[in-house]
């Protein structure tokens, strides 16, 4: 036992490692390319940080672990947006960029109406796959597009927000910067590896389902390439990144990560009904909550985030309680049901209200 922690720990040190070597490449890159940080976060650094959900994904299709791999991929899109937004937003409030309201997000909302309505006869399809990656496709190609024909104005506007950059240093030559970001890819990858392989071998020890570990402990770990990327850019002040990271690896996971698996996997991927019935509108509803949550002054407050916190330790404690069959988990569904989730919808109302009637804060 002691071993799988020792592989855990160095996981974490690879995973802060190769996030830092990321966000530093891809941010200077995107000057570099004149390309905008938020369509490097948006696909770069999204797609780059969600390679581990790719591969554990598929490995698990292809091994006839259809449970994992879907648990894989909803479970990391309710951890992006409820712990990595809300880890980062109680470390610093994130201002939001105006393509992310007007754009992204809806994007993300609509791939995760779109599964939740393929997976509605109990499976994910061949052909599903097909259009999952083809719409990845045309969304990917159109960002790039869009971001070479605002490319003077997202230069003035990064330029304003966080001041020129030297020509100089270490990093200044694109060749480095690519090297930065291969190298920080990865560690991210090798890390989230090494962290993954022993938390499902502890969790196995335990007795703890494929479906749970799926959703929880592979979510998590699969994800924390994206945490330290979103955390570390935070710190480091590219906000365009840190979200846009989050939104990007959260399309990312409906469109390629189940996609590529519906392909290649053996038979369709199938939907249990408990992830029908549950996590796949809790997977919706968050995706949703995102909008109300950026429209409040277009930014993610430190309240906002620590939200987001508690209910993703909520949403946790549901999972292992109805693992463990817990006789209690009637009452536990209940007053989240009746009173702590109305009672933050009206707080975000009000808060929306109030922020509509003030000039919103600049993206």
């Amino acid at each position: 036992m002691l071993i799988h922690f020792a592989w855990m720990a160095a996981g974490v040190v690879a995973l802060v490692a190769g996030a830092d070597a990321l966000v530093r490449g891809a941010s200077k890159l995107a000057l570099s390319l004149g390309i905008s940080p938020l369509v490097v976060g948006l696909t770069v650094v999204a797609f780059g940080t969600s390679s581990p959900e790719m591969a554990v994904s598929v490995q698990a299709a292809r091994s006839g672990e259809v449970a994992i791999a879907l648990g894989n991929a909803v479970g990391s899109n309710i951890f992006n947006v409820l712990f990595i937004l809300g880890l980062s937003a109680v470390l610093a409030p994130l201002l939001v960029n105006a393509q992310l309201i007007r754009q992204e997000v809806p994007v993300m909302i609509a791939a995760s109406l779109l599964l939740l309505a393929l997976a509605a006869d109990g499976g994910i399809s061949r052909l599903d796959g097909l259009l999952f990656v083809a719409l990845l496709a045309v969304y990917t190609a159109f960002l790039i597009v869009q971001s070479r024909r605002e490319t003077l104005a997202t230069k003035n506007e990064y330029a304003s927000e966080f001041g020129e950059r030297a020509p100089g240093g270490w990093d200044a030559h694109w060749g480095v910067q690519v090297a930065l970001v291969i190298a920080g890819l990865a560690l991210l990858v090798l890390g989230a590896r090494w962290l993954v392989e022993a938390a499902v071998a502890v969790a196995r020890a335990v007795g703890i389902s494929e479906l749970v570990v799926g959703l929880t402990i592979v979510a998590a770990g699969t994800s924390l390439p994206e945490a330290a990327a979103s955390v570390v850019a935070t710190l480091r002040g590219e906000r365009d990144i840190a979200v846009g990271n989050v939104v990007g690896s959260c399309t990312f996971n409906i469109l390629a990560v189940l996609g590529v698996c519906a392909i290649v996997a053996p038979v369709d991927v199938p939907v249990p009904a408990s992830v029908m019935s549950f996590d796949l509108p809790v997977m919706v509803a968050v995706a949703i909550a995102c909008l109300p949550v950026f429209l409040t002054g277009r930014a993610i407050e430190r309240w906002e985030g620590g939200v987001f916190l508690a209910y993703y330790a909520a949403y946790t404690c549901y999972l292992v309680l109805a693992a463990q069959r817990y006789e209690g988990l009637p009452a536990f569904t209940d007053a989240m049901a009746w009173f702590v989730v109305p009672l933050t919808l009206v707080t975000l109302a009000s808060s929306l209200a109030g922020n509509l009637k003030t000039p919103p804060r600049r993206p």
